[in-house]
């Protein structure tokens, strides 16, 4: 029996994870024009880019000049990622970022080495500085990752065990600092994942949490996006990363090809949502004309199904 949310919340992540995989590095004022009309339409947290280092994100290093001239509306968050410290302080000191305190977790060892240089063990390690620094810096842990939950380019299926050890260390630590739980997010990030197997691990998860928010970061890799969500969605998850158009994927995951990397898709996972009678907030066909534009700027089709074909509104 299906435990459907009555609200479902998207983070959009299109602007940054859109982006940092493609080759060109495509114009700032094209960007800037994308977040624009994400913003019209209902979403409440948009991911404009990252502060990482340029020699390998190069697609990223105008971040900063981004959040200057972005057109902010009320009532949306505008966030970015950083990996280490410097790209902590860059983030502080750029013009009105929305600073979003998260803890990242690595269940395959070798894609933590080539995403941080970290070991998986060490950059847990890490997490326990981090969440020091959050708490003197007055920011609250919002979310806390565990990427590759469901399987990995590089060392094959994971297992479940492994995932869930992380997410102990994640409660414990939050214990000893005296801090809320943060969101529980089960990454998806190189698109392993299948609807029973979500099911499984979000249940494992909710077993030893039962507490906790969880929330997904889904890849489409493999076409199996949508229907992930929709199992997670029947497991009442209620908070989703996901990409305009279906754009996405991280460049140091070994993914056979960029276009076949991307987040599930914003505009599909919110019909999806408003087909089954659960509230988004969001405009559908406002954000199928982002979608849109997100095509024109890539200049090849991309992956999304809705903003090709549209709703069903205008049939009914």
């Amino acid at each position: 029996m299906s435990d459907y949310p009555k609200f479902v919340e998207f983070h959009e992540e299109g602007p940054r994870e859109g982006f940092q995989i493609e080759k060109t590095i495509y114009p700032i004022e094209q960007r800037i024009e994308l977040i624009d009309l994400l913003s019209e339409t209902g979403l409440k947290y948009i991911q404009v880019g990252s502060f990482v280092s340029p020699r390998y994100v190069p697609q990223m290093q105008d971040t900063g000049e981004l959040f200057k001239r972005i057109k902010r509306k009320d009532g949306v968050k505008y966030t970015a990622l950083w990996l280490n410290e410097q790209g902590f302080r860059k983030a502080q000191s750029a013009h009105k970022v929305d600073m979003k305190a998260q803890l990242l977790f690595y269940a395959s060892d070798s894609f933590s080495r080539k995403n941080n240089n970290l070991s998986a063990l060490e950059m847990r390690e890490k997490q326990r500085e981090w969440a020091r620094l959050y708490k003197q810096e007055g920011l609250p842990i919002e979310r806390a990752y565990v990427m590759a939950a469901f399987g990995c380019n590089f060392e094959g299926n994971i297992p479940t065990e492994r995932v869930l050890d992380d997410f102990r260390f994640i409660l414990d630590l939050a214990k000893e600092e005296e801090i809320p739980v943060p969101d529980l997010m089960l990454a998806d990030t190189m698109g392993w994942g299948n609807p029973e197997s979500v099911k499984r691990l979000v249940g494992a998860l909710r077993d030893l949490a039962p507490e906790a928010r969880i929330g997904m970061h889904i890849h489409d890799t493999r076409g199996l996006g949508i229907a992930n969500l929709h199992a997670a969605l029947s497991m009442g998850v209620d908070l989703f990363d996901s990409s305009v158009a279906g754009l996405g994927g991280c460049p140091f995951a070994a993914h056979g090809s960029s276009r076949a990397a991307g987040n599930v898709c914003t505009e599909d996972a919110v019909f999806l949502c408003h087909e089954l009678g659960i509230e988004t907030g969001v405009d559908l066909d406002k954000l199928i004309a982002a979608a849109r534009h997100a095509e024109a700027i890539i200049g090849a089709p991309l992956m999304g199904r809705v903003m090709h074909s549209g709703g069903l509104d205008k049939y009914r």
